[in-house]
């Protein structure tokens, strides 16, 4: 699962046509070497959970990412109005909530199907944003998707993980939104950091209640910091330093490849096979992502488009 930064950034001007795809190498690698790293830190996270469960995992990655970030950031906390603070509450609480409810999916079911679910949210978000008759297509490859990955009733994948993972999908297109809201208000990272600190505090009593003192323990503590680097702090870095130079365009299509990421990761790591239809699942459901970016991107150029001259 990821959790990127806004991609309401503007697009940079693109260079010379002749260094244009050796000048892209350098962004697409890094928003790769995000996808992965969230990825594996997903697998590394699962095989946290039974020293401390799935919220004492979500505490620690929550808490240590928050550190992290403050330390890096340094947010400045005056000259903010009211509605500032109140955006990177909501912020913070849809980062938490879209954490939680992750983790307790991948404590339920394989990590590939649980990203191909939770991916669902942030595609349902660009279908009803764009409002063209093409999305019908985007949507229907999407179920179909579902359909494959449940095997027309979710019967082999426990139902309150599939139940999780929808809900994390929810607090991810919650997440893109507010994202985008906290990007406009606070600047560089700031908003990304005080969102950050939010989510540890809000989380953090759940995860007292449920890990107790298993928090405590050096190796756990060890191993729920490597989450938050690869989780967390690793990826945004990666993400923010490529949009400066790859179209938001290129990032969202990117982004629509990490159930694919997630199955690997799932079968290197944790030895989680796919069966035939979850791997087709997992690829109507990266193909639908993709087709509903492009279609957003080419009805952002056609707005754009100049009038002919008289």
């Amino acid at each position: 699962m990821t959790a990127s930064p806004s991609t309401d950034t503007k697009t940079p001007v693109a260079p010379v046509a002749g260094q244009h795809r050796l000048g892209s190498l350098g962004p697409v690698g890094l928003v790769l070497a995000g996808c992965v790293s969230v990825q594996f830190g997903g697998a590394l996270a699962v095989t946290l959970m039974p020293r401390a469960g799935a919220a004492g995992v979500v505490t620690l990655r929550l808490v240590a990412a928050a550190i992290i970030l403050l330390l890096v950031c340094r947010p400045r906390l005056r000259g903010h109005s009211r509605t500032d603070w109140g955006t990177v509450v909501v912020f913070g609480i849809a980062m938490g909530a879209m954490n939680g409810l992750f983790y307790e999916a991948v404590a339920r079911i394989p990590l590939g199907p649980a990203v191909t679910l939770e991916v669902l949210g942030p595609l349902a978000l660009s279908v009803l944003a764009s409002r063209r008759a093409i999305n019908m297509l985007w949507a229907g490859l999407a179920l179909g998707g579902v359909f494959l990955l449940g095997g027309g009733g979710f019967g082999h994948l426990d139902p309150i993980g599939v139940a999780f993972a929808l809900g994390a999908g929810a607090m991810w297109a919650a997440y893109i939104i507010f994202s985008a809201r906290t990007g406009r208000r606070f600047p560089q990272a700031d908003g990304l950091a005080l969102a950050m600190v939010v989510a540890a505090v809000l989380f953090l009593p759940i995860g007292i209640v449920s890990a107790g003192t298993r928090l405590l323990n050096p190796t756990t503590i060890a191993l729920g910091s490597a989450v938050a680097l690869l989780s967390s702090v690793l990826p945004y870095t990666l993400e923010l330093l490529a949009l400066r130079r790859l179209p938001a365009s290129t990032f969202a299509i990117m982004m629509s490849l990490e159930p694919a990421i997630a199955a690997t990761a799932g079968f290197l790591i944790l030895g989680q096979s796919l069966s035939v239809p979850e791997a087709a699942a997992i690829a109507l459901v990266v193909a639908a992502s993709i087709g509903a970016v492009r279609t957003q991107v080419g009805r952002g150029r056609a707005r754009v488009k100049p009038a002919p001259e008289a």
